[in-house]
């Protein structure tokens, strides 16, 4: 059974809300200062149309926020089920997760507006599948024993800053670190890494806003 066509105004909605979308990852991963009056110019919407769907620029952002998030748990949810290579399932799962850009919201807007409790609470629920798929890498011996979820997360975001020319440019050029990367990840690497990873409390704790801090 097919879905319903959406009707020509709920159409539209749906297109602007996908522009707006689109338009505040540009903008706000560019300058997270940025007012929400550029998400529309960006999109090509009305103000009062982004506004009637996100009534403040927090809502636009937890939205924005909540949909990476999304992403990525559907990401390592399809690494976790995979059958065949761990290890090609992990490389797939690296290359899609940078590819997705879902770390650069990540590392610009962490702690610029105030989480809801299902945001918070989808973070948990993330971690548990994080640890899934660390459990079963580690199984299967295909990383290095001393890499942690916290080293993954630390490579995206560190991919995550690259700017290097257009979008598509730089999307290429993150992918190729990326491999070098993988190179490193992959068992039984080459010498123990000094320090420890980052731990789930320090990389959760970015989310909270800076003026809410001691």
């Amino acid at each position: 059974m097919t879905d319903k066509p959406l009707s020509g105004r709920k159409a539209q909605a749906a297109r602007n809300d996908k522009l707006i979308l689109e338009a505040a990852h540009e903008v706000f991963v560019a300058n997270p200062e940025a007012p929400i009056a550029e998400v529309a110019k960006r999109a090509g919407v009305g103000i009062s149309a982004l506004y009637r769907r996100y009534p403040s620029k927090e809502d636009l952002l937890r939205k924005l926020c909540g949909d990476g998030l999304a992403r990525h748990m559907e990401l390592v949810q399809e690494a976790v089920d995979a059958e065949g290579d761990p290890w090609e399932a992990f490389c797939r799962f690296m290359r899609e997760v940078v590819a997705a850009d879902t770390a650069s919201i990540t590392v610009k807007l962490a702690g610029t507006f105030t989480p809801t409790p299902d945001m918070f609470a989808a973070g948990v629920a993330g971690a548990e599948l994080n640890d899934a798929l660390m459990r079963k890498l580690r199984d299967a011996g295909v990383l290095r024993e001393d890499a942690a979820i916290g080293d993954l997360i630390m490579i995206t975001e560190c991919l995550a800053s690259i700017s290097i020319g257009d979008a598509k440019r730089t999307r290429e050029v993150r992918l190729r670190n990326l491999e070098l990367y993988l190179e490193a990840l992959r068992a039984p690497g080459h010498g123990p890494l000094p320090g420890t990873a980052p731990s789930e409390e320090e990389m959760g704790v970015r989310w909270i806003p800076k003026n809410s801090k001691p």
